[in-house]
């Protein structure tokens, strides 16, 4: 079938299973955008007001339900503004396709209008990316990036193409099952099942060649029997293990199998920011989160145990504080799907690379029902270790009661997204998560104005899911243009601002370590965030107070059932602390607690 190069990149997203792109429209994809307006039945686009929240909705579709999310913008300025969405997907390992228009071939290279080489631009922040020159290679570059994006460890590709091969005609070649014509069960043909190698002699025929050793590499077992081996007998050895587990667990899939080699090993967990909701809060042997805020049961476990197993983690810098001094009494066991992670940041003992699910599985077909340990009741005794600052206090509205009136309002099945700060902390800290894809959040790169596009992306890809957005006042400015997506599209999603009009994070060292010199993080300024909402089209209401909060709350759930987004402005106090904290490069258990 010919068709032009815009309808066969439309096509192809189709047949990988797309059925909602974000984006922004400019020149250089008018014929991406019409063919989009023609095919409006069978894909969705949502569009957003500015590029950078297309990624960061991209992102939040991607990590509440697995699949790949999937962004557009145009050339020059366009395409620049989704590179902090796609550097914040790369940081955090989330599969996406970010699409981009450039100016057409003749033009490349000449400083042309809006013209910006994107693809070396982004070349770091990118499993890999594609400059389309041929509009009969685009419909096997698509089909590839998907691959690329899901398999292995997960993360964003770029697909740049001129504007003159969007507009070319080109030969449309459907993937085929067994040469018997065009399979019309688009899961059969994803890229979830190209990556499992799952493929037929008729799908080979349209793959390319470098499509085609990707899913033979993803054959391939990347750990050995005697890798099980040497971990098994450093488990079975282990008197104080401690399972230190990241966000690898959830995108493996292998929440539950996490839980049985927790009860197997009768182990404490603890899990990083990206790990929250890889296994349930309210387990006897959680202690909760890990590193520079992390509990004084974790912190303490870690540097007391005498086998350290990672699981999906990369021992990043929040986590280990200072590395010459992380878990110095243990060995390290790492299970980790990207062998790059694997003694970048800190020694490993032993290691298996694979995917984190079939890691655990064959170990626990090797381990011993029970296994024995020496902890002799010391996690108990830690976790009753809290800062007073988790308490209200004097405190007339406190973020701890924000977050869980909030939760018991929203129940269990609620995607929680937020920005980046001191109400971050706070949400992993307070929010009962029980389950793997409720809470989003830029855990690698700390992307302010992340939350906003991510619920938005989380919210379309789950409708029936309630979806919150816990955010600060500092963070919400840098979004606050995306409520018009949300108003224009009625997605009914709920927005708490924990308002202290400062900086808060940023506040909170000055505190303690700049002598309470308060430069530049003072944020008593408009706009009115209630008038706000409401100009958007919004429900907006304000609370000073815990009366006025559940009070809010009230209407806000009233409102979210008829469709309409609300928000709330919750006033806090501005020396309220995220504690425990680790100062830069001490020990993980010398903490400040008060």
């Amino acid at each position: 079938m010919q068709y032009t190069g815009a309808r066969i990149l439309i096509e192809a997203l189709i047949e990988q299973g797309v059925d909602t792109v974000f984006g922004y429209p400019g020149g250089s994809v008018l014929f991406i955008y019409d063919e989009l307006y023609k095919q409006r039945d069978r894909i969705r686009h949502i569009l957003v007001g500015h590029e950078q929240h297309a990624a960061h909705a991209a992102d939040g579709y991607a990590r509440s339900t697995g699949k790949v999310g999937v962004c557009i913008a145009t050339s020059g300025p366009g395409a620049t503004n989704l590179v902090t969405g796609i550097a914040t997907a790369a940081m955090d390992s989330v599969p996406m396709v970010a699409i981009t228009g450039n100016v057409s071939t003749n033009l490349l290279g000449k400083d042309s209008f809006q013209e910006v080489d994107i693809a070396g631009i982004t070349m770091p922040v990118v499993k890999h990316n594609w400059i389309v020159k041929d509009v009969n290679a685009l419909a096997e570059t698509v089909r590839e990036a998907f691959i690329v994006a899901q398999s292995g460890r997960p993360g964003p590709v770029l697909i740049d193409i001129p504007k003159d091969i969007t507009a070319a005609p080109g030969e449309w070649i459907p993937l085929r099952a067994n040469g018997k014509g065009p399979i019309k069960n688009i899961e059969s043909i994803s890229a979830n099942r190209l990556a499992a190698g799952i493929t037929s002699e008729g799908e080979d025929n349209v793959l390319s060649a470098r499509a085609r050793r990707l899913v033979t590499r993803n054959r391939r077992p990347t750990f050995t029997d005697e890798d099980i081996d040497r971990a098994v007998s450093l488990l079975r050895e282990a008197r104080r293990p401690m399972i230190y587990a990241g966000g690898g667990v959830i995108i493996s899939d292998a929440s539950g199998e996490l839980l049985q080699l927790v009860e197997r090993l009768n182990a404490p967990v603890a899990l990083s920011l990206m790990g929250v909701g890889a296994f349930p809060r309210e387990h006897r042997l959680y202690t909760g989160l890990i590193g520079m805020h992390g509990t004084v049961a974790s912190n303490k476990a870690v540097q007391k145990s005498d086998l350290l197993i990672a699981v999906g983690a990369r021992f990043s810098d929040r986590v280990t504080s200072s590395a010459d001094h992380f878990a110095k009494g243990a060995k390290v066991l790492h299970f980790d799907i990207d062998p790059a992670e694997v003694n970048k940041n800190v020694e490993a003992h032993a290691w298996v690379v694979g995917d984190i699910k079939k890691i655990i599985t064959k170990l626990l077909k090797d381990l011993p029902q029970h296994i024995k340990t020496d902890w002799e009741g010391n996690i108990e005794k830690w976790k009753e270790k809290i800062p007073k600052a988790h308490h209200s206090g004097s405190s007339i509205l406190h973020p701890r009661f924000i977050i869980e009136e909030t939760a018991k309002r929203l129940g269990h099945d609620a995607i929680v997204a937020t920005d980046v700060g001191q109400h971050q902390i706070w949400t992993a800290q307070f929010y009962p998560f029980t389950q793997p894809r409720s809470f989003l959040t830029s855990g690698g790169l700390g992307t302010m104005g992340f939350g906003l596009g991510a619920a938005i992306g989380a919210k379309v890809a789950n409708p029936k899911r309630p979806t919150v957005l816990f955010t600060g006042d500092g963070s919400f400015r840098m979004n606050c243009g995306e409520l018009a997506t949300i108003g224009s599209y009625h997605i009914p999603i709920l927005i708490v601002i924990i308002n202290n009009t400062v900086l808060g994070m940023v506040r909170q060292w000055q505190t303690l370590f700049y002598e309470e010199r308060y430069s530049e993080t003072t944020l008593d300024r408009p706009p009115d965030f209630v008038k706000l909402a409401d100009a958007y089209g919004l429900r907006g209401y304000r609370a000073e107070n815990e009366k006025t909060f559940v009070e809010a709350l009230d209407f806000a759930m009233k409102d979210l059932s008829s469709g309409c987004g609300a928000l709330i402005d919750a006033r806090i106090n501005r020396d309220e602390k995220v504690l425990p904290m680790v100062p830069g490069g001490k020990p993980i258990d010398e903490q400040i607690l008060i």
